[in-house]
């Protein structure tokens, strides 16, 4: 793993104190022009992800058999730039209409059986309460006593979406959360539905008739495995996005807003044509700085955040196998002292 020279001053100084930083002074420092939506950037997005998206689907149909890996792995980085679309849709950053952002963020959802409104109102709930503990919903650490008073199944499941089997979480999270619209209220739950019954009904035909046409190997093929190569960058991104052993979790009355989103939220740098797949969704911190930064003005909103609070960053990490196993042999449950305690420790 790869880390920068800068280190946060928010890691140590504050680890047990809120600090008088507000999120309001960090956005003042961002200039108007960063989150300014420019219609021809969007759809330039939208018109490169269908491309990739087209050329991966041919690569699958006319590669030799030794060569769809590659091709699985290509068509699947090009579907999570689609998520990345219907990222900025949630946020309502893609365009100023609504109706737009909600056409677009269903259609891109789509091919993933992502329903949009569920994931845009649960993920909205993930920046409201980043890294607050028993409040965030993406990679909470569970403390002890939640954990030992799991059936068995769910420490079984726990333990082994925490370990080496990380890139499997996203599909958990997916199938048990994002269908279920009793969890929500009012219009809010009649958005979740409508989202929910759409991929549903699409699915009911779509695969039937894929499956038909090309048999279960075509299926497979065509769709299964380009989806768990998606789930393999969801879980990858969301979990390296604002996990590391000395990234705390707080208790509500400890959080602190502005650190949470400027300290808690990791810069990693992929290789360069992910970035270019996945339209800069690792540029994180802006990002979480203020949801309205559309994903093509992430990089510049970074160099001026870098400019005027580098000393608050988290350290920069550059993605690779040691980055991944540092994260998943130590992150495990929730320590209030050292931020996390590892399986091997708690069962010592």
């Amino acid at each position: 793993m790869t880390l920068s020279s800068v280190q946060p001053q928010t890691l140590a100084s504050s680890a047990n104190s809120t600090s008088n930083l507000r999120l309001k002074d960090i956005i003042k420092t961002l200039p108007r022009e960063v989150f300014l939506k420019d219609p021809k950037k969007a759809w330039l997005t939208v018109l490169s992800s269908v491309v990739l998206v087209v050329v991966g689907y041919l690569a699958i149909a006319y590669s030799p058999w030794f060569l769809l890996p590659i091709a699985w792995i290509f068509t699947g980085t090009a579907l999570t730039g689609f998520f990345v679309i219907g990222h900025d849709c949630g946020h309502r950053s893609f365009s100023n209409r609504r109706w737009v952002n909600d056409v677009v963020g269903h259609l891109t959802f789509l091919p993933l059986i992502y329903p949009f409104h569920s994931w845009r109102l649960g993920h909205n709930h993930h920046h409201k309460h980043t890294n607050k503990l028993t409040e965030d919903n993406a990679w909470e650490p569970w403390t002890i006593e939640n954990y030992e008073a799991s059936p068995q199944v769910v420490k079984v499941a726990y333990k082994l979406t925490r370990g080496r089997l990380w890139w499997l979480a996203s599909i958990l999270h997916w199938a048990i959360l994002h269908f279920d619209w009793r969890r929500f209220e009012g219009k809010e739950r009649e958005d979740v539905k409508f989202s929910s019954l759409f991929v549903i009904g699409c699915a009911a035909i779509a695969f039937p008739t894929l499956i038909y046409t090309i048999g279960v190997w075509g299926f497979v093929k065509f769709w299964l495995m380009p989806w768990l190569v998606y789930h393999f960058w969801m879980s990858t991104f969301t979990l390296v996005h604002h996990t590391a052993p000395d990234i705390q979790f707080k208790e509500p009355q400890d959080w602190d807003e502005a650190l949470a989103q400027l300290s808690g939220t990791v810069h990693c740098n992929y290789p360069a044509w992910v970035e270019f797949f996945c339209h800069d969704i690792n540029v994180h911190v802006p990002h979480h700085i203020s949801t309205a930064i559309p994903s093509y003005n992430l990089r510049k909103a970074y160099q001026i955040i870098q400019d005027n609070w580098g000393e608050y960053l988290y350290p920069e990490s550059d993605f690779s196998w040691s980055l991944m196993t540092h994260i998943v042999d130590q992150c495990h449950l929730y320590d209030a002292e050292n931020a996390y305690l590892s399986f091997k420790e708690y069962q010592n």
